[in-house]
């Protein structure tokens, strides 16, 4: 049996939240936030007002994108520390001071009324919500940090409606752990993108993490659509090029973003 490794990624990620924040902050004013918005519009309906599970939420910078764009957003989080931070920035977000964002991503990006997001603690492996209660299951950079991924694809099959969507951001930074890439790990508070005051103890820390995941062994997201089909998923793909589309050169070489979409 695998070692329980959900205290250390919660005491890690604990640890990271203000300096993981700062760079979400920074992502949010960015332009980055408009190619974001333009896949969650390729993906999305737009005919309604949807109830999206955001997954791994962190500061909550989808749950407030997809919120602004006109959506009932739950975003939930292993790590009370983010949570709270979240539930923090989506209220400034979505105060009078919050508007000027709106502005410079544009607001024909946002032309709906905006829904104040929810934010809980919960386990990505053990929802708390019952069964088809989502239109769409949004996550981002969270199923390689997962101890039984194939539990968290259940529950997210699970919670989603028959024909809604799970669209699953991710990258094989095993792989990266692997070949000692450093590219985003040491950047400044102004950049959009990457991670700040990493320490060494923590950059060992998150190495030991990642190689320790079940994601990790896997060529992915082969190894994703695989999970899906087996769980019960009627279609499902991906999209390689995700990375290169969104990110831009601030994207990994070794571990470029991918986008995996599976439908129920």
């Amino acid at each position: 049996m695998m070692q329980d490794y959900s205290g250390r990624i919660r005491a890690y990620w604990t640890e990271r939240m203000p300096s993981f924040s700062i760079i979400r902050n920074n992502e949010l004013r960015d332009e980055i936030s408009r190619r974001w918005v333009d896949v969650f519009t390729e993906y999305l309906p737009e005919d309604r007002v949807l109830k999206i599970l955001d997954v791994g939420t962190g500061t909550g910078y989808f749950s407030i994108l997809l919120a602004k764009m006109g959506n009932r957003a739950v975003g939930i989080d292993l790590t009370p520390a983010m949570v709270e931070e979240a539930k923090k920035v989506a209220a400034a977000e979505f105060s009078a001071s919050g508007e000027a964002a709106d502005k410079e991503i544009g607001t024909d990006d946002f032309p709906k009324e905006k829904i104040l997001p929810e934010f809980l603690v919960m386990n990505a492996q053990e929802l708390e919500f019952e069964d088809e209660s989502f239109d769409a299951v949004v996550t981002r950079n969270l199923t390689w940090t997962l101890p039984d991924p194939e539990q968290a694809y259940r529950e997210w099959y699970r919670v989603l409606k028959k024909g809604g969507i799970l669209l699953n951001f991710d990258a094989d930074y095993a792989e990266n752990v692997r070949n000692h890439n450093q590219k985003n790990s040491y950047i400044t508070k102004k950049e959009v993108y990457g991670h700040i005051g990493v320490t060494p103890e923590l950059e060992k820390e998150s190495a030991e993490i990642t190689l320790a995941m079940p994601a990790s062994l896997h060529q992915r997201p082969q190894w994703d659509q695989e999970l899906a089909r087996k769980i019960g998923f009627s279609s499902c793909g991906a999209d390689l090029q995700a990375g290169a589309k969104i990110l831009k050169d601030r994207d990994l070489e070794d571990a470029p973003l991918f986008l995996f979409w599976a439908v129920r």
